[in-house]
């Protein structure tokens, strides 16, 4: 069974729809709070919608979104939506904080030669060997708990960010918090 986004962030909204379309509505770009689905909804009538906004796109009664038009990539959005995400993400890992530090608490091996954690930007070797040994004495309670026992890594906030969007972008080889894209999507 597939996971779907319950909840969503705008992040762009385009009153008068995307030039070059051939129908004209009203649609907006949205980010989900769960798994970070990048998404085009087109909202109801009279909804106006404005970036940063939390909405409803699950299943049952939604307020202001009319229909999912579908995934689409990062390449597709636009450029405010673009900065927009990096924020709006940003928000998100403060947010889920504890879910994170959970994710450094139980990371483990993909292979024998490679770990989960090698795969947040600036994670090395060394810093994987600091991570573990780090983990081992106590399991990590948070990211200032992190900052403080693994000398020279940076905000683990920020590092965490720009996983996800290396993971957006589609170009990862391993996807740790996000959904893949669907390969046929081109």
């Amino acid at each position: 069974m597939e996971r779907r986004e319950e909840y969503a962030l705008v992040l762009d909204y385009l009153p008068y729809g995307k030039s070059g379309e051939a129908q004209r509505e009203p649609v907006a770009q949205i980010v989900g709070e769960t798994f970070f689905t990048l998404l085009e909804v087109v909202p109801k009538p009279e909804a106006k919608l404005k970036a940063e906004e939390r909405v409803y796109i699950g299943g049952g009664e939604r307020e202001k979104i009319d229909h999912v038009k579908g995934r689409v990539q990062w390449r597709d959005l636009t450029s405010s939506a673009q900065n927009e995400a990096r924020l709006v993400i940003k928000k998100m890992v403060k947010e889920r904080e504890a879910f994170f530090v959970d994710f450094f608490n139980r990371a483990g091996a993909i292979n024998i030669r490679a770990h989960t954690l090698e795969h947040i930007p600036s994670v090395g070797k060394k810093h994987l060997a600091a991570i573990l040994e780090a983990r081992d004495r106590k399991k990590f309670e948070s990211f200032e708990d992190v900052r403080g026992r693994v000398p020279h890594l940076r905000h683990i906030e920020d590092l965490i960010v720009e996983r996800i969007i290396h993971e957006l972008e589609g170009e990862a080889k391993y996807y740790l918090f996000t959904k893949p894209p669907a390969r046929h999507e081109e």
